[in-house]
């Protein structure tokens, strides 16, 4: 493992344990939906920096595909919140 992919991994986790930290005590609904997403995100980029630390592209489709379920997943968690609590 080189450096680099070393260092980004380790700021991938960082910022997946700040996520973690914003998920459990987040003020309000929407902002727990955001950390999810933003968790979803993180994972997404830690599998594609594998990806690349060991050279295979096999893995994109996945990545398309669980990105758009998390995209659509956090668009409709927003939308149920938004019609139960009435936030604009």
């Amino acid at each position: 493992m080189t450096p680099v992919f070393a260092i980004a991994l380790a700021l991938l986790s960082v910022a997946g344990l700040l996520t973690l930290v914003r998920l459990v005590h987040g003020p309000g609904v929407l902002n727990r939906i955001i950390a999810l997403d933003v968790t979803v995100t993180l994972l997404l980029a830690g599998v594609a920096v594998d990806a690349a630390r060991r050279g295979e592209g096999s893995g994109v489709p996945l990545l398309l595909v669980l990105a758009v379920l998390g995209f659509v997943g956090s668009v409709t968690a927003a939308h149920l919140v938004e019609e139960r609590e009435g936030v604009r």
